[in-house]
């Protein structure tokens, strides 16, 4: 009964040593959709990146917390910077239409 105990003990033990949370991810839509090369999400020392492909992009594996994300534009058009995107354990963070402008 002690060798049982004990490795139901061993198990729960590891089960939850090697338990992640769940990420999240920032998404959007940039508009005009060839306008766009790259979507960066930076938080601290974080940085993710995300390739714009028909104008979305998602950035995934995103950890909870307030990101600065960039979206890097092709000429004639401006990069776009938003701050203060706040992203959730488990949790979509859609940042709806980005709308380019040229410089």
């Amino acid at each position: 009964m002690k060798k049982l105990m004990l490795v139901l003990a061993v198990a729960v033990t590891g089960a939850f040593a090697f338990r992640t949370s769940d990420e999240g991810s920032i998404s959007g839509k940039i508009t005009p959709a060839d306008g766009a090369t790259t979507a960066w999400a930076i938080m601290g020392t974080d940085t993710l990146k995300a390739t714009v492909n028909d104008g979305t992009f998602s950035i995934q594996q995103a950890r909870a917390g307030t990101y600065t994300v960039l979206v890097t534009a092709k000429s004639p058009f401006q990069d776009v910077t938003i701050a203060n995107v706040r992203v959730q354990d488990g949790k979509a963070t859609d940042l709806g239409e980005i709308k380019l402008t040229e410089k």
